[in-house]
């Protein structure tokens, strides 16, 4: 018997979708098309199975192919204390998923004249570190910056949350860069955090504010927020966990969970088919800027890395691949994309561990959307 619980249910678009569907006007042939929505589905059980538990954290996944939603499925608990179901509008911490949107809002203000990639960041924030005065906002975007990493400077026993804010203080503490900007890749959590800075430097808003009034509410993201205790809520909220032999324990916080713009932004699978959307149509950054952002950087020997502005880029079948992963205290996730398939997959969990970027091109690989 299939699972047709509403969590549950595999959602595909009228005719568009690969999958068949009751209510889907059907040609002839529809028994081979049940087959294949069946063994899908089977399929895709089997892939989380490890979420498929109503007493363990769940996983919600999302897949879009041509343009419209092939598959919206969560599996497994949001709130394991309150026994409150995954479902396609649970709100996961998106960890460095958040990147993206960052992104974004440094790509909106270019757009506006407000910056260049290539300023340097000291002449646009006051406090910037006198080591870091060759690093350009391009650096930043693409980790190429060579700025320490804020997380090295958090005493072990913080208990006080840092903040965006707190990380131009923290980096003060470095003597230097670990490498010329522009010579070398080095994942950083820091270029966001300051790069989230920069955005309300230029804005005049809080940079929360300006996500939810220029990315979030133009989109219809209505559940989607840049969370910030006490001042904003979380609805639909996941909290994070880790599973141990001892038992299941909620992890939902750590010491760095408060800096919003390397990971601090909260959504569902269903406001992200939405964020897909206005990235394959062009409805926040056009097109053409959007392949800017896809682009990965070029150091200054002249090597290519594999990361753009918020994604990590590569190729494969002679296709471009887009990815990022997630990973914070209880939360774990990946986004998968080929633009010249159209297709994407997301998967979003409120655990520490699994690996959702193995999970992902399994979903990828099934015969239905290939």
């Amino acid at each position: 018997m299939v699972d047709l619980h509403p969590s549950r249910l595999l959602r595909l678009a009228p005719c568009a979708a690969l999958l068949a569907v009751s209510g889907c006007h059907h040609t002839p042939g529809s028994a081979r098309e049940t087959t294949v929505q069946l063994s899908s589905m089977a399929a895709l059980d089997s892939i989380f199975a490890a979420y498929d538990s109503p007493d363990v954290p769940g996983a919600s996944v999302l897949v879009i192919k041509d343009g419209s939603v092939a598959v919206s499925r969560s599996y497994g608990l949001a709130d394991v204390e309150a026994r409150t179901r995954a479902s396609d509008s649970t709100n996961y911490r998106l960890a460095s998923l958040s990147k993206q949107f960052t992104a974004t809002a440094i790509m909106l203000l270019a757009r506006e004249g407000r910056l260049r990639y290539d300023d340097r960041a000291a002449e646009l924030l006051p406090g910037f570190p006198a080591h870091g005065r060759d690093v350009r906002i391009r650096h930043l975007l693409n980790h190429t910056s060579g700025i320490w990493a804020y997380e090295s400077f958090v005493p072990r026993e913080q208990t006080v949350q840092v903040k965006d804010s707190d990380v131009l203080t923290l980096i003060q503490q470095a003597e230097s860069t670990y490498f010329p900007p522009g010579t070398a890749y080095r994942y950083s959590n820091t270029g966001y955090a300051l790069l989230a800075l920069i955005v309300e430097r230029l804005s005049g808003q809080s940079y929360a504010s300006f996500l939810r009034d220029r990315i979030f509410a133009p989109l219809g993201m209505d559940g989607t927020v840049a969370y910030e205790a006490g001042v904003s809520t979380v609805q639909n909220r996941a909290f994070g966990y880790t599973i141990r032999p001892s038992g299941i324990t909620r992890t939902d916080q750590s010491s760095t969970s408060a800096v919003l713009g390397d990971g601090g932004i909260y959504s569902s699978i269903h406001d992200l088919a939405k964020w897909d959307r206005a990235l394959e149509s062009g409805a926040l950054v056009s097109r053409e800027l959007q392949a800017v952002a896809w682009t990965p950087a070029t150091l200054a020997n002249g090597t290519t890395t594999r990361y753009g502005f918020g994604w990590f880029v590569d190729r494969e079948d002679g296709g471009l691949r887009l990815s990022h992963h997630g990973e914070t205290s209880g939360f774990t996730n990946f986004i998968l994309k080929y633009p010249e398939r159209r297709l994407t997959v997301i998967v979003l969990t409120n655990r520490r561990g699994g690996a959702p970027w193995d999970l992902a091109p399994k979903v990828a690989a099934l015969a239905a959307f290939r």
